[in-house]
């Protein structure tokens, strides 16, 4: 893919496949080869979403960080030629995730559902407007919002749940404006 000068490069997130257990080597060796060919414009970040868990042993309470996808790193990238290659011939990569030859971007609901990055959302409502809930228990529910934190990127919304007024704390990207 090839970019004319006309077009501002938009850098988004692509899962890259790996060996098993060389997640870690994949983005280091690939945070080197950028500094070291200066395509930091090009690969911005990779990472490697952990959680962390509670493991008992030899009983033994301790936490522990494991890798929430093993064999995959996510790399935020500007797709190029350059940024293909320097990326798909990283060692320990297999390839990247997609149709054929084609990596696929993740959209921003699969960014914010994996835990690589946190999208900041802007909205068009204001309180006191009527709303319509898209994900969640309380999916298609209608309420009125009545307020906003666009810090937390959450919402309060006065949902009519038994014939009561409830409210209710909801995500920006779990809500649409009727």
């Amino acid at each position: 893919m090839m970019l004319d000068e006309n077009t501002t490069p938009v850098p988004q997130w692509y899962v890259v496949h790996t060996y098993a257990g060389y997640e870690n080597k994949v983005r280091s060796d690939l945070e080197r080869a950028v500094e070291r060919l200066g395509m930091g414009d090009l690969v911005l970040e990779a990472q490697i979403p952990t959680e962390e868990i509670i493991e008992i042993r030899d009983n033994k309470k301790r936490a522990v960080r494991r890798n929430v996808y093993p064999g995959y790193v996510m790399v935020k990238m500007v797709m190029t030629n350059e940024s293909w290659y320097l990326v798909r011939n990283t060692r320990g990569v297999t390839g990247f995730v997609g149709s054929g030859n084609k990596p696929v971007p993740l959209t921003d609901k699969e960014v914010r559902a994996m835990g690589v990055e946190n999208v900041h959302i802007k909205i068009d409502i204001q309180v006191g407007e009527n709303v319509r809930v898209l994900s969640g228990p309380l999916e298609n529910f209608v309420g009125v919002v009545q307020e906003i934190h666009p810090d937390r990127q959450k919402m309060r919304v006065m949902v009519s749940m038994f014939g009561r007024e409830t409210p209710v704390d909801l995500d920006f990207a779990q809500v649409a404006r009727i």
